[in-house]
């Protein structure tokens, strides 16, 4: 297909799974391709709903729901991929008890696409990461954790390329440092590559060699801090050619994406939807053309 410009009018939407609001972006574009991202982060192994009586959050979240959130969307537009920003693990007895293979089985049925690495999702090790990657059906894209010398070694993807409706999707995964945050002894020769170069290295290619209509960072970096850590928003400030940061990490609710310049002026979205698989993001996007981006939102009842 030829290489069209990136975009878009998007529509950028921040679902919640089961009672509560779909924050969905309403757009009559004429367009030609129509392509929806949805997304988790920070699930945590939270498998049921919140029982009733919870004070924050009562009826709210589980798999359930999610998946036929899923389902339902995947139904509308089949152009759909689904993937989560890390911390899949650790949080319910759930983990505690089966260590991450409930959780690996239930994104499979729901049919994840791929997920980056959080820093919880060492918490039973890296031998206890692998130890779960039988009963995961999706890729595991990260890009700046360098596991040449662990037993992770060839068990997850720098990038990968994804296809729908003739548009080119390239998606790459970012951590966030562990040292400091982890135990050495459970992510042990692991070795962080400075997520800024790396981002900037593999954009570049996804973009400019390997065609990417689309530009995708699963990242679990973190929103901002106040602090020169590297975060989501710095990201996307000094880098080119992502598109999209699906972000985790801080916990962060966004009622709708963050827009954002990049460091040659041109739009970056940036979103995250909080944890314990509350919300389902959605975001869709129109791409032609033009190579404009527009984002607005509202809530309505699912």
């Amino acid at each position: 297909m030829k290489r069209r410009n990136f975009i878009q009018q998007t529509s950028a939407a921040t679902a919640l799974v089961g009672l509560g609001g779909l924050l969905s972006l309403s757009f009559a574009p004429n367009t030609q391709k129509h392509i929806t991202i949805l997304h988790t982060n920070d699930v945590h192994s939270h498998i049921e709903p919140f029982p009733p009586d919870d004070s924050r959050n009562p009826n709210m979240g589980g798999v359930a729901r999610r998946a036929s959130l899923i389902e339902k969307i995947k139904m509308e537009n089949p152009n759909t991929l689904l993937f989560d920003a890390g911390d899949i693990f650790q949080g319910t007895p759930y983990f505690n008890f089966y260590g991450g293979e409930l959780e690996f089985k239930l994104m499979s049925k729901m049919k994840y696409d791929a997920t980056t690495i959080g820093n919880h999702d060492f918490d039973n090790g890296i031998d206890g990461l692998y130890a779960q990657l039988p009963h995961a059906d999706f890729d595991f894209i990260i890009s700046n954790y360098d596991f040449s010398n662990t037993i992770m070694d060839g068990h997850t993807r720098d990038y990968k390329i994804f296809k729908k409706d003739e548009v080119k999707i390239g998606v790459f995964g970012l951590g966030i440092e562990l040292k400091g945050l982890v135990n050495d002894s459970l992510y042990k020769e692991t070795r962080y590559l400075n997520p800024i170069e790396i981002a900037q290295d593999t954009a570049r290619n996804l973009k400019q060699r390997e065609n990417c209509d689309l530009v995708i960072c699963l990242s679990h970096l973190g929103y901002s801090y106040k602090s020169d850590k590297i975060s989501d928003m710095k990201l996307a400030k000094n880098t080119e050619n992502i598109d999209l940061i699906i972000g985790g990490h801080t916990h962060t609710f966004l009622d709708k994406p963050t827009v954002t310049r990049n460091k040659i002026g041109k739009e970056v979205l940036v979103n995250q939807v909080g944890c314990y698989g509350l919300y389902l993001g959605r975001i869709d996007f129109y791409l032609d053309d033009r190579s404009s981006l527009k984002a607005n939102g509202l809530k309505i009842e699912v």
